[in-house]
């Protein structure tokens, strides 16, 4: 199943990056299982990684105000259902995040990686 709408979120942050100590820009919720992973602008890319292990396509963002869903397979958007809460990371975690893992020059480093 590519859409699981009960499945909540496995949490506020990218999975891999808080069980490593790492840092993400933007955060991607899985629609079939609700793992939570960093999007392909961030150095892990382990939202895409988790497509790739899972054969779980679609994911939609899990940045606050933004409602889309992207399908990894299809490379284009998704219409997906409403899913369970929460729909976003905590409005007070930066972006990037978390705080006080987002070294100092990230823009450098993401314009490295």
């Amino acid at each position: 199943m590519d859409v699981d709408p009960t499945r909540p979120p496995s949490g506020t942050g990218c999975v891999e990056c808080d069980a490593d100590g790492g840092w993400w820009v933007h955060l991607r919720r899985c629609a079939a299982c609700g793992h939570i992973g960093c999007c392909d602008d961030s150095l892990a890319k382990h939202a895409s990684r988790h497509w790739r292990d899972t054969g779980h396509p679609v994911i939609r963002s899990f940045e606050p105000g933004e409602d889309w869903f992207w399908n990894y397979a299809t490379n284009d958007y998704y219409d997906g259902p409403d899913l369970a809460a929460p729909q976003a990371h905590p409005t007070d975690q930066p972006v990037p995040g978390p705080r006080g893992r987002v070294p100092r020059d990230w823009m450098q480093q993401l314009q490295r990686g």
